[in-house]
């Protein structure tokens, strides 16, 4: 077998037994780290300290950010979309999505023209997705938070 110390130097082929002497010897443990190799290659190393640290990187999550997409109740269809699809990649990547959309002047007056804008984007996301905040106006904006399906 191949035979790799704990600091990753080749220490070349040796027999099964020399390598648990070596191993035993440092006061480490001798373990496979690729058996399908030819010769099969093990490591001299503390697996306990091994198994932490691969369990500590498997608990670790990725944090999910709200990335936030501004638009406006006038908006035109191309915007719309080309808004949609910056909304699909972020909750592609994990990321919540917070669309806000806030209203200037006498533009308030309408706010079911927000809404209706709301309604399509809605339509247009795909179904791996869920609505957190339904959109609703809080004084001169309108806000809706999507997040990816977990």
């Amino acid at each position: 077998m191949r035979l790799v110390d704990a600091d990753g130097q080749q220490l070349g082929v040796v027999s099964v037994p020399e390598a648990l002497r070596m191993a035993a010897d440092r006061g480490l443990d001798l373990v496979e780290v690729a058996p399908q190799a030819a010769p099969p290659v093990c490591r001299i190393m503390d697996f306990g300290k091994y198994k932490y640290q691969m369990s500590k990187k498997s608990t670790q999550k990725k944090t999910i950010e709200v990335k936030e997409v501004k638009i406006r109740p006038r908006i035109d269809q191309h915007d719309l979309e080309l808004k949609i699809k910056n909304i699909r990649r972020f909750l592609d990547e994990g990321d919540k999505a917070k669309i806000s959309m806030h209203f200037r002047g006498r533009e308030i007056v309408r706010p079911e023209m927000g809404m209706r804008v709301f309604e399509k984007i809605k339509e247009q996301l795909p179904g791996k997705f869920q609505v957190e905040a339904e959109p609703r106006l809080e004084g001169n904006h309108i806000t809706m938070v999507v997040a990816p399906k977990s």
